[in-house]
């Protein structure tokens, strides 16, 4: 549970709505998109005020028409709801996704009124004109924000669904009601926070955090698949299933000079008895000063040894004793060193691997004593875990042991699983909101709109 600076939201407001936000966009654009009416309704008329920007393919099949081919009951106005309602406060609240002036809802306000008569024609037309409103709507927020993000696996970096599939969605909702409500086409945190930003509860400061986390969940998953979150700013990890946490632990991330990246990939296989590869930055400043005071007998008492190569399967072995361990330590030499399988090695007894250029893992921690830190950031920005079993165990569906497996034993799994390391700093908490620190920085740069390039796609090491 998330306890630092906790702020009550307060009772909830209605959002208002705002009467004119701006161009028109491809919400409106209905003929010119070819956008029909529901079948038996009349062929929809775009209004005056509309103009149409330029038009983007669509997958053959998937688009508005293609929902709205062959159906008689229009989506907005089939079923008795506050669907309508609740939808034109979303468009005309869009300054709170980072969308101002997006959405004419003064011409959708004009359709509906036209629609409240009960011609069918006008029906349709509203109906259509809904439809294109809330598609562009969704495009917009399942559209990465750029936090830096690196997308280690490319089909984990968010798209849009297609036109005919956000419909679709929609229409198969219980109560498409509630589906708006609460915004189930996104992470069940961007409602929340949304909500809470439009409350009124929280000072301007808070405000911008809570929008800068509110992008950072955007590039989270919306529906009921499996997987872990990290949350480094919290410093705890999360399993996920069907859109909810089971379960949670806490762990250590990277040190605010070696920061956890913010990053989404697939866990591929668990490694049983692994060897740590050290980071030439870390031998420098962890290893080889030790080396200059204890000597050799320091690498054979935790199991270092000094390797040609961090590729091969059988490198070769260097004597350490050939080493200019001062100079390693003065940052003039780099050296590849290994840590053997054993009760001192920093991996502990399992990691589990996603490969990635950052040389980021889950991984298992013999220094217990970490875990009863309030702030956990002593990592070189792996991800170190309380109850690394207990994470098996929910992976692979069935208890695993280090004790007879060999060294860099792989356990692979059947159906690769999402992890998703992220930074948030503003959480729900209940009704509330929670601010954690910004230990990492990463808050003030976004805030101050220096936040730099968008996340990078980064292709996994098979």
């Amino acid at each position: 549970m998330y306890l630092k600076r906790t702020v009550r939201t307060g009772p909830q407001r209605p959002v208002r709505i705002f009467s004119a936000l701006g161009p028109v966009t491809a919400a409106f654009v209905l003929a010119a998109a070819g956008v029909v009416a529901p079948a038996g309704a009349a062929t929809p008329v775009t209004p005056a005020a509309a103009v149409a920007p330029a038009q983007v393919s669509k997958p053959l099949g998937q688009s508005i028409p293609d929902f709205y081919r062959g159906r008689v009951d229009p989506l907005w106005f089939g079923k008795p709801g506050r669907q309508v309602q609740l939808l034109m406060d979303l468009l005309g609240s869009a300054e709170f996704d980072g969308l101002p002036g997006r959405y004419r809802v003064d011409v959708l306000r004009k359709a509906l009124e036209a629609a409240s008569s009960g011609n069918r024609k006008a029906i349709g037309i509203a109906d259509s004109m809904l439809s294109a409103a809330f598609v562009d709507y969704v495009h917009a927020l399942r559209t990465p924000a750029g936090t830096g993000t690196i997308y280690v696996d490319k089909e984990l970096k968010p798209r849009p669904p297609t036109d005919r599939a956000i419909l679709e969605n929609a229409l198969k909702a219980p109560s498409l009601e509630n589906y708006l409500a609460e915004m189930r086409w996104m992470n069940p945190m961007y409602a929340q926070l949304r909500h809470a930003l439009a409350s009124g509860a929280y000072s301007d400061e808070q405000k911008k955090l809570i929008r800068v986390n509110m992008d950072r969940v955007r590039e989270l998953p919306a529906g009921s698949e499996r997987y872990i979150l990290v949350n480094a700013a919290a410093q705890r990890l999360f399993m996920y299933e069907n859109g909810r946490p089971t379960d949670s632990m806490r762990v250590v991330v990277g040190k605010t000079k070696y920061p956890t990246p913010m990053m989404t990939a697939l866990v591929r296989f668990a490694a049983l008895n692994p060897y740590w590869y050290v980071p030439a930055d870390l031998t420098a400043e962890r290893i080889a000063p030790m080396v200059v005071k204890q000597g050799m007998k320091y690498l054979d008492r935790q199991g270092y040894q000094v390797v040609s190569s961090f590729d091969e399967e059988n490198p070769q072995i260097i004597d350490p004793k050939t080493v200019n361990w001062q100079a390693v330590a003065d940052g003039k030499q780099r050296i590849l060193v290994r840590q053997l399988p054993g009760p001192y090695n920093s991996m502990g007894r399992i990691k589990f691997m996603f490969p990635n250029v950052a040389g980021v893992y889950l991984h298992d921690n013999p220094e217990r004593e970490l875990f009863e830190q309030a702030a956990r950031l002593y990592s070189g920005g792996c991800v170190r875990l309380e109850d690394a079993w207990r994470l098996s165990h929910w992976i692979f569906g069935k208890d695993l042991t280090w004790q007879g497996a060999g060294t860099e034993e792989k356990v692979l799994l059947d159906k690769r699983l999402p992890v998703y390391i992220t930074y948030l700093t503003a959480v729900p908490d209940g009704s509330s909101v929670a601010f954690l620190d910004d230990v990492y920085k990463r808050d003030g740069i976004r805030v101050a709109g220096t936040a730099g390039k968008a996340g990078t796609d980064v292709a996994a090491a098979q």
